[in-house]
Formats: structure tokens, sequence, C-alpha cells
């Protein structure tokens, strides 16, 4: 058979990524951000630092739910905190390693084919902004998902670590 030539390959663009690449744990530890404050997301929605507080003094970290793809019939473990910094909604929680999914997801999480989080919510208060943009000053968080897609794109896993911190329900950042 005659040899065929191929065209000689370019190498890929190198892609620059907001988030850390994942750190491996074996307890299935997970941190990251949820939501970044003054980031205009995919649905041209914007949250504003505090617009998380109420919710989180009402519900705690335990009164939201940690979900696979926003499906509600997908828990996959428990947020242990969840607190407002000065950049956005921090979230750390344990995956469950005895639910199947659980173990996918870390799975996926350790490759890097999973990374992004994603929050379940409902607006209490909010404006139009210019350009159309909703800019949210309240809102009532239900759920954060593991997400292939998060609506905002920088909202991502951090790291998946040994170990979560110790719950601290409902803090939220100094202004």
């Amino acid at each position: 058979m005659p040899k065929t030539l191929s065209p000689p390959r370019r190498p890929a663009p190198e892609l620059k990524r907001l988030a850390l690449t994942p750190a491996v744990s074996a307890d299935g530890a997970v941190e990251g951000y949820a939501s970044l404050f003054g980031v205009v997301d995919l649905g041209r929605d914007l949250v504003e630092p505090g617009a998380f507080a109420a919710s989180l003094r009402r519900r705690g970290a335990s009164g939201v739910r940690f979900l696979f793809q926003h499906d509600p019939s997908e828990p996959i473990g428990a947020w242990t905190s969840i607190s407002e910094d000065g950049r956005g909604l921090k979230v750390f929680g344990l995956l469950n390693l005895a639910v199947a999914r659980a173990r996918e997801v870390q799975a996926l999480l350790r490759q890097g084919g999973l990374d992004g989080l994603s929050i379940g919510f409902r607006a209490v208060r909010s404006r139009r902004g210019p350009g159309g943009v909703r800019r949210l000053t309240e809102i009532d968080l239900w759920e954060v998902s593991v997400v292939t897609f998060p609506m905002l794109p920088e909202a991502r896993v951090a790291c998946v670590k040994r170990r979560a911190p110790k719950a601290s329900y409902g803090q939220s950042a100094t202004r």
C-alpha cells in the first residue's frame, strides 16, 4: 500500500482556565465558588455582594442541597459550609461515597472531566441594569450542583481535597 502523507498537525491552542486543577481526595471533600459577585452570567444575571446573606442565615449549609446537574433525584452529598466572601459564594462539602453517582462524580472531578458549579435559587429582590442585566440583590438559595456547563463559566470546583472545614453555617462577608 502506498503511504499517505497527512498535513502537519498544529498544536492545540492552550486554553486559559480560571479554576485550579482539582486535587484528589479519598473521602470526597469538595470546595469551590458556586457564584461570583459582579460577574454577568450567560443568562444576563449579576449577583451582588450580600445577596445570599438572608438565605444562608435562614437555611444554613444543611438546608442547601448538594445535587448533580440540578436534578432533585440526584443528591450526591452534603454541603458542610457555605459562606459569602469578597469574591463570591464559597462552598465546602462532602460527596457521599456510599452513593454510586457521587463516586462517578468524584472520578470525573479527579480526571478533570467535570468541574462546574451552579446554583439553584429564587430571586427575591432584583433590578434591571444597563443592557438588560438582572442585578440580583437578594437570593433564596435552594441548591448547589456539580454540573458540566455552569451558567456562570467561572463558577468551578477549586479542589477535591482531603477534609472539609468544620461547619460554619450562614456566614457572610463583612462589608
